[in-house]
């Protein structure tokens, strides 16, 4: 048994989260002690497992800036989460030491694990650089962003193992840390495929005891061809394509087939993030001046059920962002038999099949609209893909494979002794 600390800035409900949950049932389904330490958390947005009781979530340092002028993000992550490193490593009660820590998205925290009395093996996820994510603004912000961006190359050099989540993540990570000899595996995501199946029964028993199947919403009709688009209310996540694209879809198709179909945007939306405000707000604008508020639900921060209800009465997923790091959904959508739209870039190059699985499609609503159109025509072919996208992810995303190789890499960074730290200079 081993004794492993999830150290997290936000347990809310994003793909990083998802993924550090799972790994998190990954490893206690192997019989490790498994606890998590973040800064934030609200058991009210936030996936079920970390608020039901099945792990120890211990919160610290919430009380320092999130921003400071309503600038300064990096920095006073940065700063919480050096917080709850030296929380960590010097104040945590003796009980509570562990032998592993698993950390992402902020690698600053990796120095001072280093420096516990009894040292932590530390292995880092990386999702993506952090410095890629950044936007420039010009000359103050590159200069501003410089030693940040230093940090994260140097900081994660000191890990005692680093993974990313796709060969997409992996050639990016080479090319932006150049100076590091380290070279990550890559364990790709997966899904806790026995929650998606306790879900559907538990769903199709509900529906029996109703003897009818409930509307996933009360603007969506029976009939409805439902087209889901399932990501934060971010703007790099692009939904707007999936808005543009059902216009052109709208123009293509005969008035009566188009007034069936609907697009289901449910969105990550948090309060705190004047982001997901601004944004949502945007897209309403955009519904608007597109003339589709009949054909267009926003949805935020859906639950656990909400979610797994939409995606099993959806027709298919639409997956919009560009040179997506991984994208779990994907995953999830052809777990649930749907056919996947997706750009052709990034970690969706690597799960969704193009013309098997689903459809790759250049940043463009005719590319993208095309595809959508083929599946609302063609039922047999949207029903194939379905099937050979269930059929892909228990063959190469299951998540046995995921947690035996989880459970491996944890057992082998025991064995690195604590002399020889690992030698990951620039």
């Amino acid at each position: 048994m081993v004794r492993v600390l999830f150290l997290h800035p936000d347990l809310g409900i994003g793909g990083a989260e998802r993924l550090v949950v799972d790994a998190a049932l990954a490893l206690k389904e192997r019989g490790h002690q498994v606890s998590f330490l973040t800064n934030h958390h609200d058991s009210t947005h936030c996936f079920k497992e970390t608020a039901d009781g099945s792990f120890p979530v211990h919160v610290v340092g919430d009380w320092l800036p999130r921003r400071l002028f309503g600038r300064f993000y990096a920095i006073c992550a940065y700063l919480r989460m050096l917080y709850a490193a030296f929380y960590a490593s010097f104040f945590m009660p003796q009980r509570e030491q562990v032998d592993v820590v698993v950390c992402d998205l902020i690698s600053v925290c990796i120095p001072v694990l280093r420096l516990a009395r009894h040292r932590p093996r530390v292995l880092f996820y990386c999702h993506f650089p952090d410095q890629l994510l950044s936007s420039r603004e010009g000359m103050l912000k590159r200069l501003y962003r410089m030693p940040i961006n230093w940090l994260e190359e140097h900081t994660i050099g000191l890990a005692d193992k680093v993974l990313v989540n796709s060969k997409f993540t992996l050639r990016v990570f080479q090319d932006t840390f150049r100076r590091l000899s380290t070279v990550p595996d890559v364990l790709y995501p997966s899904l806790h495929t026995q929650y998606f199946d306790q879900m559907r029964q538990k769903l199709e028993q509900r529906a029996a005891l109703l003897d009818e199947q409930q509307p996933v919403h009360p603007r969506v009709p029976r009939n409805a061809f439902i087209y889901l688009d399932i990501n934060r209310y971010e703007r790099k996540k692009n939904h707007a394509l999936a808005l543009h694209s059902l216009r052109l879809l709208g123009d293509t198709l005969p008035a009566s087939d188009f007034k069936r179909c609907r697009l289901i945007i449910a969105g990550g939306y948090d309060t705190r993030c004047l982001e997901n405000v601004e944004h949502f707000a945007e897209l309403e604008e955009l519904t608007e001046k597109l003339k589709l508020q009949d054909n267009v639900v926003l949805l935020q921060s859906p639950t656990d059920e909400e979610k797994c209800r939409l995606l099993f009465a959806a027709h298919c997923l639409l997956y919009t962002p560009e040179n997506e790091h991984f994208g779990i959904v994907p995953l999830e959508g052809m777990y649930c038999s749907k056919p996947v739209v997706a750009l052709n870039s990034g970690g969706p190059t690597e799960t969704v099949v193009n013309t098997s699985t689903g459809f790759l499609c250049e940043k463009q609503e005719k590319s993208f609209g095309a595809a959508m159109l083929q599946l609302f025509r063609d039922e047999p072919l949207r029903l194939k893909m379905g099937d050979q996208g269930h059929k892909r992810v228990q063959q190469k995303f299951s998540f046995q494979a995921f947690a035996d190789r989880l459970n491996e890499i944890v057992q082998e960074l025991l064995t690195i002794p604590k002399s020889s730290a690992a030698k990951k200079r620039e």
